[in-house]
């Protein structure tokens, strides 16, 4: 028998995980251009303020100094973000949407830390952090065209 359609798991898997939506002021304070140092003092839970914060710091200059910084705020954004996530039933396998707006900034520190990490000499977790977005179901080219729009 044959079918031209994909099958899908047939042994299941767990389901995608949808984070609440516990930092819509923060996401908000950041669109508005509000400075990220204070957004992340004020919700600093939020993987999305040490994502941003991690972001800029790369983009700032490719010295060590701001790759070590990027590192320490991609670092804190990530285990924020897998903090949330278990908090929201995951169990360290299955889906994190991309396109759910409160998982965007897990993504963005996961993206960071692999960039910085890579920056610094740690390759190999640097590949780990490219490979964990993959598991996820997304990519580093989907996570680099999220905003705060």
């Amino acid at each position: 028998m044959s079918t031209s359609q994909p099958v899908d798991n047939l042994l299941g898997g767990p389901p995608p995980t949808y984070l609440p939506d516990e930092h819509a002021a923060a996401r908000t304070a950041l669109a508005e251009g509000q400075d990220p140092a204070r957004v992340a003092a004020a919700d600093p839970a939020s993987s999305l303020v040490w994502a941003v914060l991690a972001e800029q710091t790369l983009d700032g200059g490719d010295d060590v100094v701001h790759a070590v910084t990027a590192y320490a705020y991609a670092r804190t954004g990530y285990h924020r973000g897998l903090d949330a996530l278990r908090r929201a039933g995951w169990r360290g396998q299955g889906k994190i949407p991309a396109d759910h707006l409160p998982n965007q900034g897990f993504l963005r520190a996961l993206l960071a830390l692999s960039r910085a990490a890579g920056s610094i000499g740690e390759d190999a977790e640097a590949d780990r952090c490219a490979q964990f977005l993959v598991d996820a179901g997304t990519s580093a080219g989907e996570v680099r065209t999220l905003t705060l729009s």
